[in-house]
């Protein structure tokens, strides 16, 4: 989950009082969490999980849909080509592809080579083009040319499931979800919130944790951490602001100054994914497609 009138709902948390992130790491060396003496009960998990929740809000107050988007149409095409690539990568081709085709109505018109072409730099493109035409047909025949707003209509939708339709459900429509995606599976499992390894079950168990109203916040703040800081090959372990509470600490690099060097985006002080960020966004905007540097 490269990482959008304006239909981004307001924000959950409020924005940092600095150009800075709110937490950054101390010695994570000394912060290592001792391994439980008998197995975590339903109650201290829950507790613990809601205890990370919090601390990660105050990391990343700023946390947001890493995908541009100006209407719910936007976001669940941005949301179908960002499969196996970036947001970095969506963002900078969508501008050029809804300037073509700014409604389903004229994406369901497209000429399929036309629009090929455009999507091409988020890889898959002649898989990605049939489903944006036929979900676009879809909204025109079924929907009168509009994005329903709940789950069941979504998921009719060639190419979308519940990570899509989470999606825009919780940042076009205020509808609390929760994204599993890559970045989500491996943090809760690394976290031990969960073992599940299929999305379904990782979302059932995960929401069992949360009030409802955290779901899309916290989703957002897992996926952030997971882009900057808790790395799939190599986590940042020992510059992660949430080190004495993660089961997994150790699994990464420890050593303070090693670990600073692996984080991303505006933890490593470059642009983030996209190129029209809020207004609370600590980091810089990425750069269009084909832009030097």
């Amino acid at each position: 989950m490269g990482e959008q009138a304006r239909a981004e709902p307001t924000k959950a948390a409020k924005a940092p009082k600095s150009a800075q992130p709110a937490k950054t790491a101390k010695t994570a060396k000394s912060a290592k969490p001792a391994k439980p003496s008998r197995p975590e009960s339903q109650l201290a998990l829950v507790r613990r999980a809601r205890r990370i929740n919090r601390e990660l809000a105050d990391v990343y107050p700023y946390a947001h849909p890493e995908l541009d988007f100006e209407n719910p149409f936007q976001l669940l095409v941005a949301t179908v080509l960002s499969a196996q690539t970036t947001d970095l990568r969506v963002n900078q081709t969508t501008p050029a592809l809804f300037a073509a085709y700014p409604t389903p109505e004229d994406m369901a018109a497209a000429d399929p080579e036309a629009l090929e072409q455009l999507i091409r730099p988020t890889g898959f493109f002649r898989a990605k083009a049939k489903s944006l035409l036929g979900l676009s047909a879809a909204l025109r025949d079924r929907f009168d040319g509009e994005v329903p707003g709940r789950l069941k209509d979504l998921v009719t939708l060639p190419g979308v499931g519940r990570k899509t339709a989470n999606v825009v459900l919780g940042n076009a429509f205020g509808v609390p979800g929760l994204t599993v995606d890559t970045h989500f599976g491996r943090l809760v499992r690394r976290w031990k919130w969960t073992d599940q390894e299929d999305p379904e079950k990782v979302e059932a168990e995960i929401a069992a944790l949360f009030p409802k109203s955290e779901w899309t916040m916290l989703s957002h703040r897992i996926i952030f951490h997971g882009r900057r800081v808790c790395h799939a090959r190599k986590p940042a372990c020992g510059a992660c602001p949430i080190a004495p509470l993660c089961p997994a600490y150790g699994e990464g690099e420890t050593d303070p100054d090693k670990a600073k060097k692996l984080l991303k985006y505006e933890m490593g002080g470059q642009p983030g994914q996209r190129l029209r960020p809020p207004a609370d966004y600590p980091g810089s905007p990425a750069a269009p497609l084909g832009a030097a540097g």
